[in-house]
């Protein structure tokens, strides 16, 4: 979805320079250059574009649920580690980037969903996703929101990335997070109480081409995500007037719970075996998590999450 509306706004730049509009669009190049910094410095959110209409219609197309499983004092930062990814990471922006399921439930926080810096080179679309309430994924843009000295933020990280959309097969519970430690260390330099999210269906809405692990495709793949920075999952799903194929997700509801706070205490210069201990933690608290409401999403008892 991103992609598309991201290419979108890349044609209309290109026209506006071939067309006879090309002084508009060196206007934007110089308010580019001027605004460079701001995805990394809180971005620009938008009360009245997170609030359209139309996002109420993309939540109760799937429809997205987000789940509250305890308080989180807005007194303190959080940083909420989202799992899996999926290919639309769909639950992620629709309880995260549009109003009201986080606000109503988590009075007083404010949400910030990092995604890649990539994306905030795109003209336009970067105004777009920033009036969303989206930043860059950057360290400097993490440190930015977690600083917040009166507490109220939430930096919302997809831990499993863009590599971790290539295996968003229905059924698949494979997370891309044993190497994945940079958050950690983020949470202890900010004193940043780390909460594990977990939504369910979010492999459920497009079916991929099979690439298990070795195969050529998969080799292609990997290769393209570090070249590029993102992944290309080839999946499909049912069409506008049919079922049977096209790029539209899947109507399969989405529950995305919300766990519990871990506790963090600052500090500023973590050592390695800190920070493998709280990993440890945080991958016992986010399989705790996804046992204890697996069985009300339909997930059969025999199955569990994989970490690689």
């Amino acid at each position: 979805f991103l992609s598309l509306v991201a290419e979108f706004c890349c044609g209309f730049f290109v026209i506006l320079i071939l067309g006879n509009f090309w002084f508009v669009a060196v206007l934007y190049l110089l308010w580019l250059y001027l605004d460079w910094g701001t995805p990394c410095a809180g971005g620009r959110r938008s009360q009245w574009v997170r609030g359209w209409t139309v996002w109420k219609y993309f939540r109760e197309y799937f429809p997205i649920h987000l789940i509250k499983t305890s308080e989180l004092n807005p007194n303190h930062n959080y940083l909420l580690g989202f799992h899996p990814h999926g290919v639309l990471v769909a639950g992620a922006f629709g309880n995260f980037c549009t109003d009201p399921p986080f606000k109503n439930l988590f009075p007083g926080l404010t949400p910030y969903l990092h995604i890649m810096p990539i994306w905030f080179g795109c003209p336009f679309f970067r105004e777009y996703i920033m009036s969303a309430g989206m930043v860059s994924a950057s360290k400097e843009s993490v440190s930015h929101v977690l600083n917040n000295e009166g507490g109220g933020h939430a930096s919302v990280i997809v831990i499993g990335g863009a590599e971790e959309s290539l295996n968003a097969h229905p059924g698949s519970l494979t997370l891309n997070i044993l190497k994945r430690k940079g958050f950690i260390k983020m949470a202890l330099k900010h004193g940043a109480h780390l909460v594990p999210v977990f939504s369910f269906g979010e492999n459920e809405l497009f079916k991929q081409v099979a690439n298990p692990r070795g195969s050529w495709l998969r080799n292609v793949q990997e290769k393209l995500q570090k070249i590029m920075g993102f992944a290309l999952p080839l999946f499909h799903a049912r069409g506008v007037f049919q079922y049977t194929f096209g790029l539209i997700p899947y109507r399969q509801p989405i529950h995305t719970v919300v766990g519990s706070p871990i506790p963090v205490k600052q500090n500023l210069n973590p050592t390695t075996e800190e920070i493998d201990q709280l990993h440890a933690l945080y991958l016992q608290k986010l399989k705790k998590l996804f046992e204890e409401h697996k069985s009300n999403y339909g997930i059969p008892a025999h199955k569990s999450l994989i970490f690689e």
